[in-house]
């Protein structure tokens, strides 16, 4: 099948991002989300508050990552 009429719109000429790379940005988020928590928790393991801070910040920045990306 052949498009004679050249009708087609790339990605790039949108500005649309590839779907993979749109992806690895989530992922990207979702584990900093993950280290974050799992920091938080070891912070309150070892009743360590700065560790449960940067942790929880870690965890936040991850989230706030996705909310962005969910919205676009």
């Amino acid at each position: 099948m052949v498009d004679e009429k050249g009708d087609f719109v790339t990605q790039d000429e949108t500005g649309e991002l590839p779907p993979i790379d749109e992806v690895e940005g989530r992922v990207s988020s979702e584990m900093k989300r993950i280290r974050g928590s799992a920091r938080e928790s070891v912070g309150q393991g070892i009743q360590d508050e700065q560790v449960e801070r940067e942790g929880r910040e870690l965890r936040e920045e991850g989230e706030r990552e996705l909310d962005e990306q969910r919205g676009q």
